[in-house]
């Protein structure tokens, strides 16, 4: 007896599968509403910040030196705005050694759904408490997943899954609260360009001494002014002992003269 039981059911809910299989989608909207309410909560704000070097910049692609140390290699929208030095650029225009400070503002805002939704149809199959399978007034079936939640009034009175009943028409109301956030950044980048590289230093300016200043000597075959003047004095090799000798000689003679005549004078 209880086999023949057992195999009553498995052939019913085998029956009832194969039904639900074979209807067509619910498209009957009207049994079948649900009205959504979203209420925004208050948001909350992060701010962080972070410095890095610009280490290489070509098109797009952007090498950054941050400041533990650690190579970041971005690829920057041209739509990415970078004020340097007080003057908006883009990735483009950034140099190698320019030190860009970034604020990101990360606000989050909680938004709670409420939905209501309702269902209004004749039960034709109940398998308390996970689901019932609903006949709409069109005459298609439809399983519904049972929440625990969920509400179901029978002539105006609330009843729940275990006291419903094929043929009983009944509203069923099932109310679903949930919350999800939305996450928006705002990004502002700042920075300062490299210094101007200084001038070179090639070497050390030098002012020439007199020995530098001396004319270059005149080569061999050219006739200038100082040459032509030079052969009107006397050369500069010629020595003066010769000179020397003859007044030597002249003041022993005029020595002599001198006391050859004192001589005289005393005899």
């Amino acid at each position: 007896m209880n086999t023949l039981n057992l195999l009553s059911r498995w052939f019913a809910l085998g029956a009832i599968g194969a039904l639900i299989l074979v209807s067509s989608p619910l498209r009957a909207a009207a049994q079948d509403t649900t009205t959504t309410s979203v209420q925004p909560g208050a948001p909350s704000l992060e701010t962080s910040v972070r410095n890095a070097e610009v280490v290489y910049v070509e098109g797009n692609d952007l090498v950054l030196k941050l400041e533990d140390g650690k190579i970041e290699h971005l690829r920057v929208p041209d739509s990415d705005v970078f004020t340097i030095d007080g003057r908006d650029v883009s990735v483009r225009d950034l140099k190698a050694g320019t030190r860009l400070t970034q604020t990101v503002t990360t606000t989050t805002t909680p938004h709670y759904v409420h939905s209501v939704r309702t269902i209004k149809g004749k039960v034709w199959h109940v398998s308390a408490p996970h689901s019932v399978i609903v006949r709409t007034p069109s005459g298609e079936n439809q399983i519904f997943r049972v929440p625990e939640h969920a509400k179901f009034y029978v002539n105006g009175e609330p009843k729940s899954v275990y006291d419903l009943r094929p043929g009983m028409t009944f509203e069923g109301t099932i109310v679903t609260d949930d919350m999800h956030t939305v996450v928006s950044q705002n990004k502002t980048t700042v920075g300062e360009a490299p210094p101007l590289p200084l001038p070179q230093l090639v070497g050390v300016l030098l002012f020439p001494t007199l020995h530098q200043l001396a004319p270059e000597p005149t080569p061999v075959g050219t006739v200038t002014a100082e040459h032509t003047w030079a052969q009107a004095t006397l050369p500069q090799t010629a020595s003066p002992l010769p000179l020397i000798a003859l007044l030597g000689l002249m003041s022993l003679a005029l020595y002599l003269g001198l006391r050859l005549t004192r001589r005289t004078t005393t005899r």
